[in-house]
């Protein structure tokens, strides 16, 4: 199944109302039940030319996910980067290994761990 397809069958499971439409607070949950990791800040970036009590057309949600969908890489990267950051105890840029392997198999990212311990 293409991403266009994936979208309209979870876009289609949140239409509530049988109008073929969802409402703007919905957004954030459909973009993460088709796996994207929106940020809250995109989310409303995303949303911020609607009413808060619009309904968006399947046509007016294609263009919040390609968004969202296109900067996953980059978004994902920073964020990663900046959460680890926080278990950087010392401040000079690295962390324990124990600690970043149980926050990594603790996040379901097992396969990173074997990407890090071969670097």
């Amino acid at each position: 199944m293409d991403d266009l397809a994936d979208c309209r069958e979870v876009f289609a499971y949140f239409d509530s109302k049988g109008d073929e439409r969802i409402s703007v607070q919905q957004v954030g949950d459909v973009l993460r039940a088709l796996g994207q990791n929106p940020t809250e800040a995109e989310i409303h970036r995303c949303i911020g030319s609607f009413d808060r009590e619009a309904r968006l057309s399947f046509e007016d949600f294609v263009p919040i996910f390609q968004s969202v969908s296109k900067n996953r890489e980059k978004h994902t990267v920073e964020e990663f980067v900046e959460g680890l950051s926080h278990f950087d105890k010392e401040g000079n840029g690295m962390i324990n290994v124990a600690e970043l392997r149980h926050l990594l198999t603790t996040l379901g990212m097992i396969d990173l761990i074997f990407w890090c311990v071969k670097k």
